[in-house]
């Protein structure tokens, strides 16, 4: 409580920033102090909130570390991280303030705690990556299930998405950025598995799922949420001593598997031409994205199909919009949640399943995004 503010937004000017702003203006307590941070102060006010605006440019070091200083929580929306985040996370750390982002950039995560995590250990700051549609369902689904099922037995769990949205102008700049660039990401994840201490007398598998037919086509899903859901099994020894985890992409039709299995293998492609890439990124730029009327027509539903001990539960998480309206509300309450929740004395870099579980499955459902068990 001796720093001016509670929670600084830095980014607001951008779409999902934006929405996260005016979430959090409508969401968050009264007495709530925060502030909004970015390069160009004149975007922000533009935004029309009645909260303090702060000057910071992504680049600058001093800045940012005078901003990390100044509040309890930092969540930013300043993507590709891997080429703009990597500074903010560094002056938190030092700081010990909590940060949270929306990356979906593997390859950032494991420089992230290759370079700052014992650091944030060491002054208390919780650094909590993927806090938006990456990969807050796969994650807070998965501790969801696993809370369902016996104790201390090995414990298997797969999750199939079903969603309908469009992308905005910086989730494409993001993906064509991962997609870009496999040879670093290979080398992060070689560097981070050599380093990262492993979970003693426990066996821990995360990864996207093989093709399956379920009642319907489920792929594979080679994101960044089973990275996180795996680190949340090794944080927490609640996911059993040996622990599998698998993610699919779910279809009903094999026409429409095909489709999106050609898709993949097209932007794959894109993304390592720069032509092409340059040319993607030319047709929807970041700040841009779907209308208003574009996200009520979204949602998403993601199952979980969780076993073990001789137990079977089939879980679910559904909500709107998952790009914006949703990633936004996760955004602004885990940003509440950190900075008034009781919360686990953990620090360095978390999971939003290690740092705010329950607390935060709590608030989402508050908010009206939906935990059901079905079976």
């Amino acid at each position: 409580m001796d720093r001016p503010y509670d929670i600084v937004l830095f980014g607001a000017s951008g779409f999902t920033g934006a929405l996260t702003a005016a979430y959090l203006a409508a969401a968050a307590p009264p007495g709530t102090r925060w502030a909004l941070a970015g390069r160009d102060p004149a975007k922000l006010e533009r935004l029309g909130l009645d909260v303090p605006i702060l000057r910071a440019d992504a680049t600058d070091r001093p800045a940012l570390a005078d901003l990390a200083a100044r509040t309890r929580v930092l969540a930013t929306t300043v993507g590709p991280y891997v080429t703009h985040g990597e500074p903010l996370v560094a002056a938190c750390a030092e700081a010990g303030t909590h940060y949270l982002d929306l990356t979906g950039e593997p390859e950032f995560v494991d420089r992230t705690y290759l370079r700052h995590h014992d650091l944030a250990a060491r002054t208390g700051a919780k650094l909590v990556h993927a806090c938006g549609f990456d990969s807050i369902p796969w994650d807070l689904g998965v501790l969801h299930t696993v809370g369902l099922l016996p104790e201390n037995v090995p414990l298997t769990v797969s999750g199939f998405l079903r969603v309908n949205g469009r992308p905005s102008g910086g989730t494409l700049s993001t993906v064509l950025t991962i997609a870009g660039r496999p040879r670093q990401a290979a080398e992060a994840a070689a560097q981070r598995r050599a380093a990262e201490p492993r979970p003693k007398g426990r066996r821990i598998s995360s990864r996207a799922g093989g093709v399956r037919y379920v009642g319907g086509w489920a792929l594979p899903m080679p994101t960044l949420d089973p990275m996180i859901v795996g680190r949340s099994a090794r944080l927490l020894d609640r996911y059993g001593p040996d622990f599998t985890y698998r993610q699919h992409f779910a279809v009903r039709t094999l026409p429409r598997a095909l489709a999106v299995a050609a898709g993949a293998g097209a932007l794959a492609v894109a993304a390592a031409l720069p032509p092409a890439r340059d040319l993607l990124r030319a047709r929807l730029r970041p700040g841009q994205g779907p209308s208003p009327e574009q996200r009520a027509k979204s949602w998403f539903r993601v199952t979980f199909l969780g076993e073990g001990g001789g137990e079977r539960v089939i879980t679910e998480v559904a909500g709107g919009d998952p790009g914006y309206d949703e990633t936004a509300k996760m955004l602004g309450e885990s940003a509440l949640c950190l900075a008034f929740d009781d919360l686990p004395e953990r620090a360095g870099q978390l999971t939003t399943a290690s740092a705010m579980g329950q607390a935060l499955i709590d608030r989402l459902v508050r908010a009206g995004i939906s935990f059901t068990t079905r079976g």
